[in-house]
């Protein structure tokens, strides 16, 4: 690979990890909007539910992880989308499994309660509680996460077939709205309805449309930085560089 391609992916792909990382541990945290915002409750009802707007604290991250899967495929195609993915995964698996053994092993007595001063009575319970997701939370974290990633490269390349190398909003918002909207529901319906909480539908359906509503205006809302971001990428690589790059990457139909 060009020297340049070679540490423009590798910038993208360590951006990209460490949001999917980093999305998986927060997302555990579920903030409320209006207060966050110090606005009014709106005392919202939906489904048959109603308070505040509740989110995941991982929201806050998961559309960036699809931005760079868009900008990553736009220059590196299914092969560096798929890469990336499968070991976004297998990092993700590997920290879980280091978080449960760093868990398991017996704390110093002085530790657990080193942060009472804190207002935090036992310090392992907290450790175990932030880091210690549960089995269904994590593998519908991961199932939703791999079937997003490859809805999304489907779509792209879907569009992009259809209308060339113009129109990137279109691929790349229209591949995100699709596989955010999938992701969405997938994660909460595994973890939390056919998992050991059982959520009556109608929570699931409201929290689903909640984070969906907001990763997709999000997503739209992020659509200047994908320009921003391919033209500073063609500056770095230089026009002749970059379009060999998107020609390869279109004709890319390598299977997952």
């Amino acid at each position: 690979m060009h020297e340049k391609s070679g540490r423009l992916f590798t910038v993208l792909a360590g951006f990209f990890l460490a949001n999917a990382l980093l999305a998986e541990f927060v997302g555990v945290k579920v903030f409320a909007l209006e207060p966050t915002l110090g606005i009014p409750e709106l005392n919202w009802r939906l489904f048959g539910r109603e308070g505040t707007l509740d989110f995941t604290a991982g929201v806050l991250l998961w559309p960036f992880v699809f931005v760079m899967t868009d900008v990553i495929n736009e220059y590196y195609g299914r092969r560096g989308v798929r890469f990336i993915s499968w070991m976004a995964a297998a990092l993700i698996a590997y920290a879980f499994v280091f978080a449960y053994a760093a868990i398991a092993i017996t704390p110093a007595g002085w530790w657990v309660d080193s942060y009472q001063v804190q207002g935090i009575a036992d310090a392992q319970a907290a450790f175990a509680g932030i880091f210690g997701q549960g089995l269904w939370v994590i593998g519908g974290s991961l199932t939703a996460f791999m079937i997003g990633q490859l809805l999304d490269v489907s779509i792209y390349h879907r569009v992009r077939r259809l209308t060339g190398e113009g129109r990137v909003w279109l691929r790349a918002t229209g591949s995100t709205l699709v596989s955010q909207l999938v992701d969405s529901f997938v994660v909460l319906y595994i973890a939390f309805v056919l998992g050991p909480q059982h959520w009556p539908i109608s929570q699931f359906l409201a929290v689903g449309t909640v984070n969906y509503v907001y990763k997709a205006c999000v997503a739209l809302l992020l659509t200047p930085v994908i320009y921003l971001a391919h033209g500073a990428i063609d500056r770095y690589l230089g026009p002749a560089r970059a379009a060999s790059l998107k020609g390869a990457a279109a004709a890319d139909h390598g299977s997952w």
